[in-house]
């Protein structure tokens, strides 16, 4: 079987369609994988990719693709909702078929060499991939972003993996690395109190006393006019999404606010559905079919998850052929 991985580079774009457009261009009708989505955010400011395919075909295109942000992204002059440290702010390495996490290890030390050689932009390894213990978790190496990374990467502990202790001038530096599959979530509540979802996210995050695996914050949407707790779930299998949500909408009733709708960035795992279908399932006294088809895991995500902007193709399975 073909070897298949899933990388997802984030950029710090998301309100310049045009200039989205160019950048996402270089990974466009490439043979060995697939662009299956982008999806740019001007609240953050910032543009998530979803490529699907041969480990070795997206290293040689992300490189061209961290050329191109590179050539149009100044991070002098960038600012959004989420934290950033580059111009290309990571690029995770997560194994689909047929490819260990060790190898994703090794693709992701492959590209890092790669891309400071070419471009000289510091690389930092983190997750799976970090040589040292306070690098795997990615908040840790991002603290401070890019105003703040002039003078860490300075500090003998933060000196970079590849490249010398000095940021790219435009450009900042790039965290790589290897993980299972994140699922990047957000839970849109119908307030303008950015405290409110402060107070949630404090709840919930492991940071703050709440559950293992969870990372999560307030934002306001000012294209939406509302807040979201916005959310990593680091291990969906340790602390499924279901549990994440009814939480929320459990502490959100303290301040008589309503959980309006979810979201989702990027793509995710069946089983991560089937795992949290299987509790409103049990609920509702209704049997479950852990078969069913993709159409009716989308139906029934959106129906008890409240996904909005949601289809099957944003299910790691449909898109793999």
């Amino acid at each position: 079987m073909p070897k298949i991985v899933q990388c997802v580079p984030n950029f710090s774009e998301g309100r310049d369609l045009d200039k989205v457009e160019e950048i996402v261009s270089v990974l466009k009708d490439k043979k060995g994988f697939n662009l299956v989505s982008y999806e740019p955010d001007a609240d953050y400011n910032r543009t998530v990719v979803t490529l699907l395919g041969d480990p070795l075909k997206i290293i040689d295109a992300v490189v061209l693709f961290t050329g191109k942000v590179l050539e149009l992204v100044d991070m002098n002059n960038q600012s959004g909702e989420h934290p950033r440290m580059g111009a290309v702010d990571v690029i995770p390495f997560i194994p689909i078929e047929d490819v260990t996490m060790e190898e994703c290890v090794e693709y992701a030390n492959i590209i890092g060499k790669k891309i400071n050689d070419k471009y000289a932009i510091p690389i930092f390894l983190y997750a799976e991939a970090a040589n040292k213990k306070d690098r795997v978790k990615l908040p840790n190496i991002r603290k401070g972003e890019f105003e703040g990374m002039k003078d860490k990467i300075k500090e003998e502990r933060w000196y970079p993996d590849f490249g010398v202790p000095e940021i790219h001038p435009t450009f900042g530096v790039i965290g790589v690395g290897a993980r299972i599959p994140l699922i990047a979530y957000n839970i849109d509540l119908d307030t303008k109190d950015t405290k409110v979802a402060n107070n949630i996210a404090k709840t919930i995050r492991f940071s703050s006393g709440g559950f293992r695996h969870i990372q999560a914050g307030p934002v306001y949407l000012d294209n939406r006019g509302h807040v979201q707790v916005t959310l990593n779930i680091l291990d969906y299998k340790k602390n499924p999404i279901y549990r994440i949500f009814e939480t929320v909408k459990m502490e959100a009733k303290r301040y008589h606010v309503n959980v309006t709708a979810s979201e989702l960035v990027g793509l995710l795992p069946r089983d991560s559905l089937v795992r949290s279908l299987r509790y409103y399932f049990k609920v509702n006294s209704l049997e479950f079919d852990k078969t069913m088809s993709l159409d009716d895991l989308t139906k029934y995500t959106i129906k008890y998850l409240k996904f909005r902007d949601f289809d099957k193709y944003k299910i790691i399975e449909a898109n793999i052929k």
